[in-house]
């Protein structure tokens, strides 16, 4: 067996490595890294971040996002959401948008990773997953970056936080709202519970 086979029998499909990870397995990791490429088993997305693409009956399928975002960040302390999340919550939000958005503690900034785009967005507090109840505080906070009226879409959701768990929305507005997200709430739970009282 030489050394390209040994080290590529290390290495499991839809994952995804850096250089720097590889480099105690190889005394030519450049070389071998070069020589997997040109054969396709590995591609090349970033400086210095590779990966094993999957087989399968419809062809080569890419690592997940998370795998790829794990491996860029080097730490899996992160949450993925994407602006196309806010259509299923029922407030007037229809259009699709082509980007990721990565909340971490590290990076900031737009890339390019294996022909998919990811925005990064250090935030210093986060979810471990998506809920209802941080989606409806992400839209409020990223407002002015959607195509659609935000008189509108603020006005629908008004009218859903009567259908929400109180408790749990106030405490995601305090935890990850920003100044105004958190009023607007303050004002929407406000006014819910004073509808409820009459």
């Amino acid at each position: 067996m030489t050394r390209l086979e040994e080290f590529k029998q290390r290495l499991r499909p839809g994952r995804v490595y850096r250089r720097g990870d590889l480099a105690h397995w190889s005394k030519a990791v450049d070389r071998h890294l070069r020589q997997l490429v040109e054969e396709g088993t590995l591609s090349k997305l970033a400086g210095g971040l590779y990966e094993y693409p999957r087989q399968t009956v419809f062809g080569k399928a890419p690592a997940k996002d998370d795998e790829l975002v794990a491996a860029f960040l080097k730490d899996d302390n992160f949450l993925l959401a994407s602006p196309n999340a806010y259509n299923s919550l029922g407030v007037g939000t229809t259009q699709l948008y082509d980007q990721t958005v990565v909340y971490n503690h590290k990076r900031h900034g737009e890339y390019s990773l294996g022909g998919r785009k990811f925005e990064f967005r250090v935030k210093p507090v986060f979810p471990r997953k998506l809920s209802p109840e941080f989606l409806l505080i992400d839209l409020v906070n990223n407002l002015d970056r959607l195509a659609e009226s935000k008189t509108e879409v603020l006005e629908r959701i008004q009218k859903q936080v009567s259908a929400l768990d109180r408790s749990r929305l106030l405490r995601a507005a305090r935890s990850y709202g920003n100044v105004r997200t958190k009023k607007f709430f303050a004002r929407a739970l406000n006014a819910t519970e004073a509808l409820h009282a009459r």
